[in-house]
């Protein structure tokens, strides 16, 4: 007797767990040939929420780790991608992309990994400096993570494009709301797979699938998000980021970028998503006294 195969239902990625999407809906997911390849949840409003609140939690505990400590996490993260490389392609190939392309896509995001690991104990330094001032203070600037970022990333580099936005954001400290590539989704849940065994907090990276048009929305207009990173977006979309990211003055960064290029990665991804904190400090502490702003 012919053996059913079991078709894997691809969870959504919530505070460190894989809970199925609150809506109760999936999606068939279907090769070129036409058939089913994988169940995909098709995620709610409710579930952005839901990570939003995951990833404001983790925040803190993110933020406040050592760069050296965050630096390993990223390189543990393209270890695990390196060990499970052969899962990404075949995951891409299934879903309609040429074998040469989908092992340069792979190849291409494990090394990006690897780059934005490098970069996590540096930035600082580097984006940081010592202000000329007109008065017997030390004046200096120095970067922080902004908090919570939405991730959105083009559809036609699921895994890439993904990488690309991501790992700037999270090497800086921040945490990530990702809406996955609605018609190739399988690659971002298998990095969440890699990133829930790679030593990163639960709520540092969520990853929900499912429609743009149902749940870029409500992660533009929620109040506790405080940027959004895109690529690839139509006009429209990019309208309703820029109008529903006004009211609470969301920081907004939609790159139109070949992210196979060198201009795809650099130090810059990191600083977009970085607040400037300014510290001054008397250079003569007379009696005890010194101040910071």
């Amino acid at each position: 007797m012919k053996r059913l195969v079991i078709q894997k239902t691809y969870k959504i990625y919530i505070g460190g767990k894989f809970p199925r999407t609150e809506s109760g809906r999936y999606y068939k997911l279907e090769s070129n040939d036409g058939s089913a390849i994988a169940n995909v949840c098709l995620g709610s409003r409710k579930d952005v929420r839901n990570s939003v609140v995951a990833a404001r939690k983790a925040v803190g505990g993110w933020s406040g780790k050592t760069a050296f400590n965050r630096s390993q996490i990223l390189y543990r993260i393209a270890e695990m991608m390196e060990g499970r490389s052969e899962q990404f392609i075949e995951e891409l190939i299934a879903q309609g992309f040429p074998k040469s392309r989908a092992r340069e896509e792979v190849k291409e995001s494990i090394d990006r990994v690897v780059y934005y690991a490098g970069w996590c104990d540096k930035y600082v330094q580097v984006l940081g400096s010592v202000n000329p001032v007109a008065s017997s203070h030390f004046n200096f600037s120095v970067h922080e993570p902004m908090g919570v970022v939405g991730v959105v990333p083009q559809e036609n580099s699921p895994l890439l494009a993904l990488v690309s936005l991501l790992m700037p954001c999270i090497a800086g400290g921040n945490t990530a709301v990702v809406l996955a590539s609605e018609k190739y989704p399988l690659s971002a849940i298998t990095l969440a797979e890699v990133i829930n065994s790679s030593d990163v907090p639960g709520g540092v990276v969520n990853i929900i699938t499912g429609k743009l048009t149902e749940l870029l929305k409500p992660l533009s207009s929620h109040m506790d998000v405080n940027g959004i990173v895109g690529s690839g977006l139509d006009e429209e979309n990019k309208m309703l980021i820029q109008k529903e990211s006004v009211a609470n003055l969301k920081r907004v960064f939609i790159y139109n970028q070949d992210w196979q290029n060198e201009e795809g990665k650099g130090l810059y991804y990191i600083a977009d998503l970085q607040e400037v904190k300014t510290t001054w400090h008397p250079i003569e502490n007379i009696g005890g006294a010194s101040s910071s702003y």
